[in-house]
């Protein structure tokens, strides 16, 4: 029989803290992953870039008139900082030395005071530095060099027992000619008659288990939440059954653990009346009724 106790603050907290969780926190992980990612690229991969950019810049001042007359150090800036080395006795008092660290220090200084667009040129030069590379190695020459290079690679002792699972992640990620390539949602009866569960279709079997199965499809049956791992299983073609669903939809039903349905997909609710809920301090949780005969959720009372 259901509780009419008045439901309590500690009830409602709990409740309405964790709806607040469920929808808030996607979008903050969402937020926090980009920002950790833009903080990673722009840590190991622009930075360095910009300081390339920086030291090409103060070494072309010695050579290019227009970067000289704005970078380059006058002769009384490097008599007064040649006198203060020899007065402290600290760093070189040779003039050529002093001169490059001025302007280098010069460079900074500039590229500081303009740092909100400056420090975009990293990231840009790196993206082109990747859809050029993209390019390259994509026509005839570029493969024998990527070969050649890998060969290289994985020739080197402790390279070799990682770059090759390094490789097979990324080309499963980025490759266009992925190593594995879904065809069709379907379901079949696995791991026993009665159970069913959602797999995608990779392609055909192996000969050797073609003689024993028959004719027969090879089917990745994903896991939850991680649908990168799972099963991969052999079944007859007429014991296969086709889903009209997408492989998207597949796999966000299988990250969800079957919460996110397609809506073409969704069944109405079909609980019993009055259906009982283990909670999590071992209580029965019970639906009530509403008077058109409906339980409803929102009004779930202790037992």
């Amino acid at each position: 029989m259901a509780d009419n106790k008045p439901r309590t603050f500690a009830a409602d907290f709990k409740r309405f803290f964790g709806r607040g969780l469920g929808v808030l926190l996607p979008s903050v992980l969402t937020l926090w992953i980009l920002v950790k990612a833009y903080q990673f690229v722009d840590s190991a991969i622009a930075q360095p870039i910009n300081a390339g950019i920086r030291a090409g810049v103060a070494e072309g001042a010695e050579h290019w008139p227009l970067l000289g007359r704005e970078f380059l150090p006058t002769e009384a800036q490097i008599d007064a900082e040649v006198a203060q080395q020899r007065a402290s006795k600290t760093g070189s008092d040779d003039r050529i030395v002093v001169q490059r660290e001025l302007t280098r220090t010069e460079v900074s200084e500039w590229w500081n005071r303009h740092a909100l667009g400056l420090d975009w040129i990293g990231i840009l030069v790196a993206v082109l530095s990747v859809y050029f590379a993209g390019r390259l190695l994509g026509g005839f020459l570029g493969r024998r060099v990527q070969r050649q290079f890998e060969r290289v690679i994985t020739s080197v002792p402790i390279f070799k027992q990682i770059y090759p699972y390094v490789k097979q992640v990324v080309d499963f990620l980025f490759s266009d000619d992925k190593p594995i390539k879904f065809n069709r949602v379907v379901v079949v009866e696995y791991p026993r008659r009665g159970i069913w569960a959602v797999g995608l279709v990779t392609g055909g079997t192996m000969r050797s288990i073609e003689h024993e199965s028959g004719d027969a499809l090879t089917i990745f049956i994903p896991s939850s939440p991680t649908p990168f791992t799972g099963y991969t299983i052999t079944v007859p073609r007429d014991e296969v059954h086709e889903l009209p669903i997408s492989i998207d939809e597949a796999l966000r039903f299988t990250i969800s653990g079957g919460v996110l349905v397609p809506p073409h997909e969704a069944l109405p609710d079909r609980d019993p009346k009055g259906i009982s809920l283990e909670s999590d301090e071992g209580r029965i949780l019970q639906q009530p009724e509403t008077p058109d005969g409906h339980s409803d959720p929102e009004e779930t009372k202790e037992s």
